[in-house]
Protein backbone atom coordinates (compact mmCIF):
# COMPACT_ATOMS: atom_id res chain seq x y z
CA UNK A 1 0.00 0.00 0.00
CA UNK A 2 1.41 3.39 -1.01
CA UNK A 3 1.64 5.96 1.78
CA UNK A 4 1.21 9.73 1.42
CA UNK A 5 1.79 12.83 3.52
CA UNK A 6 4.06 12.66 6.53
CA UNK A 7 4.34 8.87 6.28
CA UNK A 8 5.82 8.99 2.79
CA UNK A 9 9.35 7.65 2.34
CA UNK A 10 11.61 7.64 -0.72
CA UNK A 11 10.46 4.15 -1.74
CA UNK A 12 7.01 5.64 -2.35
CA UNK A 13 8.26 8.37 -4.73
CA UNK A 14 8.08 7.62 -8.45
CA UNK A 15 10.60 9.49 -10.52
CA UNK A 16 9.39 10.87 -13.82
CA UNK A 17 11.15 9.41 -16.82
CA UNK A 18 13.22 11.89 -18.85
CA UNK A 19 11.43 11.80 -22.17
CA UNK A 20 14.20 13.77 -23.89
CA UNK A 21 16.97 11.45 -22.84
CA UNK A 22 19.54 11.68 -20.11
CA UNK A 23 21.79 14.34 -21.67
CA UNK A 24 22.21 17.25 -19.27
CA UNK A 25 21.33 20.66 -20.63
CA UNK A 26 24.18 23.04 -21.36
CA UNK A 27 24.60 26.59 -22.63
CA UNK A 28 27.94 25.75 -24.18
CA UNK A 29 27.63 25.92 -27.95
CA UNK A 30 29.79 23.85 -30.29
CA UNK A 31 32.62 25.81 -31.89
CA UNK A 32 32.21 24.13 -35.27
CA UNK A 33 35.93 24.31 -35.94
CA UNK A 34 35.46 22.10 -39.00
CA UNK A 35 32.94 24.49 -40.61
CA UNK A 36 33.58 25.68 -44.17
CA UNK A 37 33.56 29.33 -45.18
CA UNK A 38 31.01 30.58 -47.67
CA UNK A 39 29.24 33.68 -48.97
CA UNK A 40 25.49 34.29 -49.04
CA UNK A 41 24.32 34.99 -52.60
CA UNK A 42 20.58 35.33 -52.10
CA UNK A 43 17.86 34.65 -49.54
CA UNK A 44 14.43 33.25 -50.33
CA UNK A 45 11.86 32.38 -47.63
CA UNK A 46 14.38 31.16 -45.10
CA UNK A 47 16.55 29.30 -47.59
CA UNK A 48 19.93 30.79 -48.38
CA UNK A 49 21.90 30.16 -51.55
CA UNK A 50 25.60 30.17 -50.69
CA UNK A 51 28.87 29.87 -52.53
CA UNK A 52 31.33 27.45 -50.88
CA UNK A 53 34.51 27.13 -52.89
CA UNK A 54 33.25 26.53 -56.42
CA UNK A 55 29.96 24.93 -55.31
CA UNK A 56 26.53 26.46 -54.97
CA UNK A 57 24.67 25.01 -51.99
CA UNK A 58 21.38 25.58 -50.22
CA UNK A 59 21.44 26.27 -46.50
CA UNK A 60 19.33 27.32 -43.58
CA UNK A 61 20.22 29.26 -40.46
CA UNK A 62 21.06 27.13 -37.42
CA UNK A 63 18.77 27.53 -34.43
CA UNK A 64 21.70 28.49 -32.22
CA UNK A 65 22.03 31.82 -34.11
CA UNK A 66 18.74 32.95 -32.61
CA UNK A 67 17.27 36.02 -34.27
CA UNK A 68 20.48 37.00 -36.00
CA UNK A 69 19.79 36.89 -39.73
CA UNK A 70 22.24 36.17 -42.53
CA UNK A 71 21.88 38.48 -45.52
CA UNK A 72 23.29 38.77 -49.02
CA UNK A 73 27.03 39.43 -48.91
CA UNK A 74 27.54 37.86 -45.50
CA UNK A 75 30.59 35.66 -44.94
CA UNK A 76 29.33 32.61 -43.10
CA UNK A 77 30.49 29.29 -41.66
CA UNK A 78 28.56 26.20 -42.76
CA UNK A 79 28.32 22.56 -41.67
CA UNK A 80 26.36 19.59 -42.91
CA UNK A 81 25.94 18.45 -46.50
CA UNK A 82 28.11 20.76 -48.60
CA UNK A 83 28.00 18.66 -51.77
CA UNK A 84 25.62 21.01 -53.53
CA UNK A 85 23.57 18.14 -54.92
CA UNK A 86 19.81 18.48 -55.33
CA UNK A 87 17.62 18.36 -52.22
CA UNK A 88 20.58 18.70 -49.81
CA UNK A 89 20.66 21.32 -47.10
CA UNK A 90 23.54 22.70 -45.05
CA UNK A 91 23.41 24.78 -41.87
CA UNK A 92 24.84 28.25 -41.28
CA UNK A 93 26.34 28.13 -37.80
CA UNK A 94 28.24 31.40 -37.71
CA UNK A 95 28.03 34.83 -39.34
CA UNK A 96 31.39 36.55 -39.53
CA UNK A 97 31.91 40.17 -38.56
CA UNK A 98 30.72 42.58 -41.24
CA UNK A 99 32.95 45.24 -42.75
CA UNK A 100 30.02 47.36 -43.94
CA UNK A 101 26.22 47.31 -44.03
CA UNK A 102 23.62 48.98 -46.22
CA UNK A 103 20.60 49.57 -44.02
CA UNK A 104 17.25 51.24 -44.42
CA UNK A 105 13.84 51.48 -42.82
CA UNK A 106 10.60 51.28 -44.78
CA UNK A 107 9.65 54.81 -43.64
CA UNK A 108 11.20 57.47 -41.46
CA UNK A 109 8.86 56.63 -38.57
CA UNK A 110 9.45 52.88 -38.86
CA UNK A 111 11.65 51.68 -35.97
CA UNK A 112 12.42 48.37 -37.70
CA UNK A 113 15.82 48.53 -39.37
CA UNK A 114 16.46 46.31 -42.38
CA UNK A 115 19.98 45.32 -43.36
CA UNK A 116 19.88 45.03 -47.16
CA UNK A 117 23.47 44.10 -48.03
CA UNK A 118 26.58 43.20 -46.03
CA UNK A 119 30.28 43.61 -46.82
CA UNK A 120 29.86 45.74 -49.95
CA UNK A 121 32.60 48.27 -50.68
CA UNK A 122 30.60 50.53 -52.97
CA UNK A 123 27.00 51.66 -53.52
CA UNK A 124 26.06 52.43 -57.12
CA UNK A 125 23.03 54.73 -57.05
CA UNK A 126 21.33 54.38 -60.44
CA UNK A 127 19.03 57.17 -61.62
CA UNK A 128 17.49 58.03 -64.97
CA UNK A 129 17.85 61.59 -66.25
CA UNK A 130 14.31 61.34 -67.66
CA UNK A 131 11.48 58.81 -67.95
CA UNK A 132 11.24 58.57 -64.97
CA UNK A 133 12.40 61.97 -63.74
CA UNK A 134 15.34 62.08 -61.29
CA UNK A 135 14.44 62.04 -57.61
CA UNK A 136 17.24 63.98 -55.87
CA UNK A 137 15.72 63.45 -52.43
CA UNK A 138 15.87 59.68 -52.89
CA UNK A 139 19.44 59.95 -54.20
CA UNK A 140 20.36 62.00 -51.12
CA UNK A 141 18.89 59.33 -48.87
CA UNK A 142 20.86 56.59 -50.60
CA UNK A 143 24.04 58.63 -50.21
CA UNK A 144 23.39 59.12 -46.50
CA UNK A 145 22.85 55.36 -46.08
CA UNK A 146 26.12 54.72 -47.96
CA UNK A 147 28.12 57.11 -45.78
CA UNK A 148 26.49 55.76 -42.62
CA UNK A 149 27.18 52.14 -43.56
CA UNK A 150 30.79 52.59 -44.69
CA UNK A 151 30.23 52.28 -48.45
CA UNK A 152 31.75 54.52 -51.12
CA UNK A 153 29.03 56.00 -53.39
CA UNK A 154 28.99 55.91 -57.19
CA UNK A 155 26.37 57.83 -59.19
CA UNK A 156 25.20 56.12 -62.40
CA UNK A 157 23.00 58.31 -64.64
CA UNK A 158 21.08 56.62 -67.45
CA UNK A 159 19.06 57.85 -70.48
CA UNK A 160 21.28 60.83 -71.24
CA UNK A 161 19.76 60.88 -74.74
CA UNK A 162 16.52 62.14 -73.16
CA UNK A 163 17.98 64.85 -70.90
CA UNK A 164 21.43 66.31 -70.15
CA UNK A 165 23.14 65.47 -66.86
CA UNK A 166 24.36 69.01 -66.12
CA UNK A 167 21.72 69.97 -63.55
CA UNK A 168 22.14 66.77 -61.54
CA UNK A 169 25.93 66.96 -61.72
CA UNK A 170 25.83 70.51 -60.39
CA UNK A 171 23.74 69.38 -57.44
CA UNK A 172 26.27 66.70 -56.44
CA UNK A 173 29.50 68.28 -57.65
CA UNK A 174 30.58 69.46 -54.20
CA UNK A 175 30.36 65.90 -52.84
CA UNK A 176 33.13 64.69 -55.17
CA UNK A 177 31.17 61.56 -56.04
CA UNK A 178 32.48 59.57 -59.03
CA UNK A 179 29.86 59.25 -61.73
CA UNK A 180 29.03 57.55 -65.03
CA UNK A 181 26.66 58.92 -67.70
CA UNK A 182 25.07 56.48 -70.15
CA UNK A 183 22.34 56.52 -72.81
CA UNK A 184 19.50 54.13 -73.63
CA UNK A 185 21.42 52.85 -76.64
CA UNK A 186 24.43 52.07 -74.45
CA UNK A 187 22.22 50.22 -72.00
CA UNK A 188 20.90 48.06 -74.82
CA UNK A 189 24.17 47.34 -76.63
CA UNK A 190 26.38 46.81 -73.58
CA UNK A 191 28.32 50.08 -73.83
CA UNK A 192 26.99 51.21 -70.46
CA UNK A 193 28.35 48.06 -68.83
CA UNK A 194 31.80 48.75 -70.25
CA UNK A 195 31.82 52.23 -68.72
CA UNK A 196 30.56 51.11 -65.34
CA UNK A 197 32.89 48.10 -65.16
CA UNK A 198 35.90 50.42 -64.87
CA UNK A 199 34.57 51.57 -61.45
CA UNK A 200 33.99 48.05 -60.13
CA UNK A 201 37.52 46.66 -60.15
CA UNK A 202 38.62 45.21 -56.82
CA UNK A 203 35.25 45.87 -55.18
CA UNK A 204 31.90 44.41 -54.25
CA UNK A 205 29.29 46.87 -55.49
CA UNK A 206 25.63 47.00 -54.52
CA UNK A 207 23.27 48.58 -57.05
CA UNK A 208 20.22 50.52 -55.86
CA UNK A 209 17.60 52.58 -57.66
CA UNK A 210 13.86 52.95 -58.10
CA UNK A 211 11.89 51.08 -60.72
CA UNK A 212 12.37 51.94 -64.38
CA UNK A 213 15.83 53.53 -64.23
CA UNK A 214 17.59 50.59 -65.92
CA UNK A 215 19.35 49.19 -62.85
CA UNK A 216 18.66 45.52 -63.45
CA UNK A 217 19.23 45.92 -67.20
CA UNK A 218 22.67 47.26 -66.39
CA UNK A 219 23.44 44.44 -63.94
CA UNK A 220 22.33 41.87 -66.51
CA UNK A 221 24.73 43.42 -69.03
CA UNK A 222 27.57 43.27 -66.51
CA UNK A 223 27.06 39.58 -65.73
CA UNK A 224 26.73 37.05 -68.59
CA UNK A 225 23.63 34.86 -68.60
CA UNK A 226 25.52 31.64 -67.92
CA UNK A 227 27.03 33.15 -64.75
CA UNK A 228 23.59 34.22 -63.57
CA UNK A 229 22.25 30.70 -64.05
CA UNK A 230 25.09 29.25 -62.00
CA UNK A 231 24.65 31.56 -59.02
CA UNK A 232 20.89 31.55 -58.77
CA UNK A 233 17.93 33.39 -60.19
CA UNK A 234 16.26 36.73 -59.69
CA UNK A 235 12.69 36.34 -58.54
CA UNK A 236 10.83 38.18 -61.26
CA UNK A 237 7.31 39.52 -61.30
CA UNK A 238 5.57 41.17 -64.17
CA UNK A 239 2.86 43.73 -64.42
CA UNK A 240 2.52 47.45 -64.45
CA UNK A 241 4.14 49.21 -61.52
CA UNK A 242 5.81 46.07 -60.16
CA UNK A 243 9.51 45.78 -59.44
CA UNK A 244 11.65 43.51 -61.60
CA UNK A 245 13.89 42.35 -58.75
CA UNK A 246 12.21 41.19 -55.55
CA UNK A 247 15.22 39.84 -53.65
CA UNK A 248 18.86 40.92 -53.51
CA UNK A 249 21.22 38.76 -55.53
CA UNK A 250 25.03 38.67 -55.56
CA UNK A 251 26.63 37.91 -58.95
CA UNK A 252 30.31 37.46 -59.85
CA UNK A 253 31.90 39.58 -62.56
CA UNK A 254 33.33 37.33 -65.24
CA UNK A 255 37.08 36.67 -64.99
CA UNK A 256 37.51 38.60 -61.73
CA UNK A 257 37.03 38.23 -57.99
CA UNK A 258 34.66 41.20 -58.01
CA UNK A 259 30.95 41.05 -57.24
CA UNK A 260 27.84 43.05 -58.08
CA UNK A 261 24.70 42.86 -55.96
CA UNK A 262 21.36 43.69 -57.54
CA UNK A 263 18.87 44.93 -54.93
CA UNK A 264 15.08 45.30 -55.20
CA UNK A 265 13.80 48.55 -56.67
CA UNK A 266 12.93 51.02 -53.92
CA UNK A 267 9.98 53.40 -53.64
CA UNK A 268 11.29 54.96 -50.44
CA UNK A 269 14.44 54.84 -48.34
CA UNK A 270 13.73 55.46 -44.66
CA UNK A 271 16.52 56.86 -42.50
CA UNK A 272 15.12 56.45 -38.99
CA UNK A 273 18.27 54.58 -37.96
CA UNK A 274 20.82 57.16 -39.15
CA UNK A 275 23.24 58.74 -36.66
CA UNK A 276 24.65 62.13 -37.83
CA UNK A 277 27.94 61.36 -36.09
CA UNK A 278 28.54 58.51 -38.54
CA UNK A 279 27.61 60.46 -41.68
CA UNK A 280 30.17 63.15 -41.00
CA UNK A 281 32.98 60.59 -41.35
CA UNK A 282 32.52 61.08 -45.10
CA UNK A 283 33.51 64.75 -44.69
CA UNK A 284 36.99 64.54 -43.14
CA UNK A 285 37.72 68.26 -43.59
CA UNK A 286 34.63 69.03 -41.46
CA UNK A 287 34.90 66.21 -38.92
CA UNK A 288 37.73 67.83 -36.95
CA UNK A 289 35.65 70.98 -36.59
CA UNK A 290 32.90 69.14 -34.69
CA UNK A 291 35.03 68.95 -31.53
CA UNK A 292 33.48 72.21 -30.37
CA UNK A 293 29.91 71.15 -31.11
CA UNK A 294 27.41 70.71 -28.27
CA UNK A 295 26.49 67.16 -27.30
CA UNK A 296 24.20 65.40 -29.83
CA UNK A 297 24.61 68.29 -32.24
CA UNK A 298 22.60 67.92 -35.45
CA UNK A 299 25.23 70.06 -37.23
CA UNK A 300 22.48 72.42 -38.36
CA UNK A 301 21.71 74.52 -35.30
CA UNK A 302 22.84 77.91 -33.91
CA UNK A 303 25.52 76.48 -31.58
CA UNK A 304 27.10 74.19 -34.20
CA UNK A 305 30.86 74.72 -34.28
CA UNK A 306 31.08 73.99 -37.99
CA UNK A 307 30.03 77.52 -38.93
CA UNK A 308 33.07 78.99 -37.19
CA UNK A 309 35.26 76.20 -38.56
CA UNK A 310 34.28 77.03 -42.13
CA UNK A 311 34.49 80.79 -41.52
CA UNK A 312 38.07 80.30 -40.36
CA UNK A 313 38.91 78.83 -43.77
CA UNK A 314 39.34 75.19 -42.73
CA UNK A 315 36.77 73.89 -45.23
CA UNK A 316 34.77 74.93 -48.27
CA UNK A 317 31.32 76.37 -47.37
CA UNK A 318 29.83 74.30 -50.19
CA UNK A 319 30.87 71.13 -48.39
CA UNK A 320 29.10 72.22 -45.21
CA UNK A 321 26.00 73.01 -47.25
CA UNK A 322 26.14 69.54 -48.82
CA UNK A 323 26.51 67.85 -45.42
CA UNK A 324 23.53 69.73 -44.02
CA UNK A 325 21.45 69.03 -47.10
CA UNK A 326 22.09 65.30 -46.73
CA UNK A 327 21.40 65.26 -43.01
CA UNK A 328 18.16 67.19 -43.53
CA UNK A 329 16.79 64.31 -45.58
CA UNK A 330 16.10 62.49 -42.31
CA UNK A 331 13.40 65.04 -41.47
CA UNK A 332 12.13 65.82 -44.94
CA UNK A 333 10.07 63.72 -47.32
CA UNK A 334 11.14 63.00 -50.87
CA UNK A 335 8.62 65.46 -52.23
CA UNK A 336 9.91 68.42 -50.16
Amino acid sequence: MRRYGKHTDEDDIRSRPNRKGNRPRTHIRPKHEDACEGMVLTVDRGRLTCLVGDRIIMAMKARELGRKAAIVGDRVALVGDLSGTKDTLARIVRIEERTSVLRRTADDDDPYERVVVANADQLAVVTALADPEPRPRLIDRCLVAAYDGGLTPLLVMTKSDLAPPDKLLELYGDLDIPYVVTSREELENGGAADRVRAFLAGRTTAFVGHSGVGKTTLVNALVPKDRRRVTGHVNAVTGRGRHTTTSALALPLDGTDDWVIDTPGVRSFGLAHIDPSRVIHAFPELEEGTEGCPRACSHDEPDCALDAWVAAGHADPARLYSLRRLLSTRERTEGD
